[in-house]
């Protein structure tokens, strides 16, 4: 296993270093306030290829593998969740199903304007009968000629007001479930019989936007489906896991920036006379902090890795979802605690993190789903 990182990686981790630094953290504040993101921060983003680094260059994006994927999802985990949110929906699960299973006309058709950020994209899996128990469809399609007709809705879809193009997965035979029963499909948001529901409001993630999208007899191209008929649900977790290791690596980039406010707010704030830097309680927090962040990197990275290598990852992945995000709640946590009173007020950006970080236990699968995902891939390894 080699995970050194090539020069060329080391130039664009660089390079997003900053772009997060002057052009994303100066709005940060204003993101949250607005709950929007200015039209030209996207713009910026789409001219560096933020919107295009999982798409392959043939079709005008980057081209990056999820190794080098989660090395610049780790710079952007430093600054506005909310933008990384709204960019790495559509770079990462929104994308990942048209670069795997898409047909080439699919692939020539959508993945160009999607690299430029011309076309935002989405993932739609989640209903309201259907979150962890993601076996529990009730959308619906059936064939009718040239056509699949949709029926039913989703929840908590990220970049669903925004988004042009949603990877839906909906029940096609019910009676074969998960082993058969689900289709990918690839839905434009002008498709006759979509349309966006309620948007959310939401503790944090602000700027990046999350609805309901409904579809009544929503007409869809039989050229739309993604992949085969029926093998959906694979798809679909295939998605997820690439997802889930991306997730890690945002959580690593925001445990580095909280530990490095922390540090520096910790040698600069004085009580009785000294740095709380100097008192054991503080060290002995950064101390964890660090020590948790490091081997969130590492696990992330190692499954990235394997990933590239075509290898399955489905346990690994749930894995790095469930350690990372359970690493950065108690390393903002202990960044709150470090700063006191400063640390609860929107003054300062630790709120907004505190805020921000408690959705990665739940979305992308909560941390109670990816134990048990892990605990019955090893119940069934050991059975072989």
């Amino acid at each position: 296993m080699d995970l050194t990182i090539p020069q060329e990686l080391q130039q664009m981790k660089s390079m997003i270093r900053d772009f997060v630094e002057n052009e994303i953290e100066p709005l940060a504040q204003r993101i949250e306030e607005e709950d929007a993101i200015p039209p030209l921060l996207l713009k910026k983003a789409a001219d560096i290829g933020l919107f295009g680094m999982s798409i392959p260059e043939e079709y005008g994006g980057i081209g990056l593998g999820l190794f080098g994927r989660c090395l610049m999802v780790e710079e952007l985990g430093r600054s506005s969740a909310g933008f990384l949110n709204l960019v790495g929906a559509h770079g990462g699960i929104g994308t990942t199903g048209i670069v795997e299973m898409g047909s080439d006309t699919l692939k020539k058709k959508y993945l160009p304007p999607m690299a430029r950020g011309e076309l935002i994209a989405a993932f739609a899996l989640t209903e309201p009968e259907a979150g962890s128990d993601a076996t529990n469809l009730r959308t619906h399609a059936v064939r009718k000629g040239d056509k699949w007709i949709l029926n039913g809705r989703k929840h908590f879809i990220t970049n669903g007001p925004e988004a042009d193009l949603f990877t839906v997965i909906a029940a096609t035979d019910r009676q074969k479930g998960i082993k058969g029963g689900f289709t990918a499909f690839l839905v434009e948001k002008g498709f006759p019989g979509f349309s966006v529901g309620t948007v959310e409001r939401k503790m944090g993630l602000r700027g990046s936007h999350t609805s309901e999208i409904i579809f009544e007899d929503c007409e869809v191209p039989v050229e739309n489906m993604l992949g085969q008929e029926g093998l959906g649900y694979a798809g679909a977790l295939r998605i997820l896991a690439k997802g889930r290791v991306t997730m890690g690596a945002r959580c690593v980039g925001s445990c580095e920036k909280l530990i490095e406010m922390s540090t520096r707010y910790a040698q600069q704030r004085i009580q009785f006379g000294q740095p709380i830097a100097s008192f054991q309680a503080i060290q002995w927090m950064l101390a964890d902090m660090a020590t948790e962040t490091t081997a969130a990197k590492a696990l992330t990275r190692q499954v990235a890795w394997m990933a590239d290598q075509g290898l399955q990852v489905i346990k690994e992945a749930a894995m790095v979802k469930l350690f990372s995000s359970e690493v950065l709640g108690r390393v903002v946590d202990n960044a709150v605690q470090i700063h006191g009173g400063m640390g609860y007020m929107k003054e300062y950006p630790i709120e907004r993190y505190y805020r921000d970080a408690r959705i990665t236990r739940i979305y992308e699968g909560t941390s109670e789903i990816q134990r048990l995902i892990i605990a019955d891939r090893l119940l069934k390894e050991l059975a072989t």
